[in-house]
């Protein structure tokens, strides 16, 4: 019955993720806004909040455990950017492969991307210091967290103030299909797209909480410690939404918009929620967040490496899942 309900969750979050995909797209195509801002701001941002709100109520709101309630916190925190940058790539390359091939090209618009990759990388990389100052120098913790909000803060900046070269140069947001709520007889405007996005993101974040709770009331049966859980399981639900979103996306050749989704999320993910992390819980550098840190820097390392050298091939994701298997192996040695 667990797994029925797990299972009924997830096609909770399919459905979910195709309402917020198309309202997404007919919203920054009206508004005139390119797709690396409609991918990297609007879909990463909205998208990310399923598992934004795991760590944050795994701190503030948790069990009576407090130990148990930061472990879940980190390993939210850190395995997010983790699954995004290794098993999200690698799932993307597999949706694209049966069309494209290995040696199949991804045409994202490349500025965007570097962009949200050098961002995530230097921010990230403070987040991996973070991990070895002592708990006690609580002004270096704090000065590192501000710096990471404000990290984000510029990357919006640097993100909208590039979309209307962007949207000259052909890559503006478009919407194929018709809206869902305009077939049914509501008029496809501004107001309808937001009630759509509202109704798409409230699914996800539904879905996902569910699934999560489903794999939470499992973990006993699997003994699974909560570091582990929140590290390997949990970000595998709460990612379902980035994963869905882009792989759709992909399929229909709109590679700036599903790179962007993810590529967004991880400097969400990668800058206000080590904030979090760093201000709030111990961050301290057990083998599996050490590991998880470092291969998430090498795989995000990796896209930048071949999208700017020669361009990213189909195969050059499967070494983003090699890692991930990499992560498995040293996580459960």
């Amino acid at each position: 019955m667990l797994f029925l309900e797990m299972f009924g969750f997830l096609l909770l979050i399919l459905v979910a993720a195709e309402v917020f995909v198309n309202a997404l797209e007919h919203l920054g195509d009206r508004l005139g806004i390119s797709e690396g801002v409609t991918g990297s701001l609007f879909a990463a941002v909205g998208t990310a909040l399923p598992e934004t709100l795991v760590p944050l109520l795994a701190i503030f709101a948790g069990t009576a455990n407090v130990a148990v309630n930061e472990e879940i916190g980190v390993g939210a925190i850190l395995g997010a950017p983790l699954m995004l940058s290794t098993l999200t790539f690698f799932l993307m390359s597999l949706a694209a492969f049966g069309k494209r091939g290995a040696k199949g090209h991804f045409r994202p618009e490349r500025t965007g991307v570097k962009r949200d990759l050098d961002f995530f990388l230097g921010a990230f990389a403070l987040s991996l210091v973070a991990l070895f100052v002592p708990h006690g120098e609580g002004w270096v913790r704090i000065t590192l967290a501000f710096v990471l909000v404000m990290i984000y803060f510029v990357y919006v900046l640097l993100t909208l103030r590039a979309s209307s070269s962007l949207v000259a140069d052909g890559h503006g947001t478009e919407a194929e299909a018709p809206m869902l709520l305009a077939r049914l007889g509501l008029p496809a405007n501004l107001p309808v797209i937001l009630v759509q996005l509202a109704i798409g993101l409230a699914l996800l974040v539904a879905g996902a909480k569910g699934f999560i709770h489903g794999i939470e009331t499992a973990a006993p049966v699997l003994g699974i410690s909560a570091l582990m859980l929140s590290l390997m399981i949990v970000p595998v639900a709460t990612e379902l939404p980035e994963k869905v979103n882009s792989i759709l996306w992909i399929r229909r050749h709109k590679d700036t918009l599903a790179f962007g989704n993810i590529t967004g999320a991880m400097v969400f993910q990668g800058t206000l929620l080590p904030a979090i992390g760093i201000s709030l819980t111990p961050w301290v550098p057990h083998k599996e967040v050490f590991a998880g840190v470092v291969i998430t820097l090498i795989a995000a390392f990796w896209v930048r490496w071949a999208a700017l050298h020669g361009g990213l091939r189909v195969w050059h994701l499967w070494v983003n899942g090699a890692l991930y298997a990499a992560y498995l192996a040293i996580a459960l040695s």
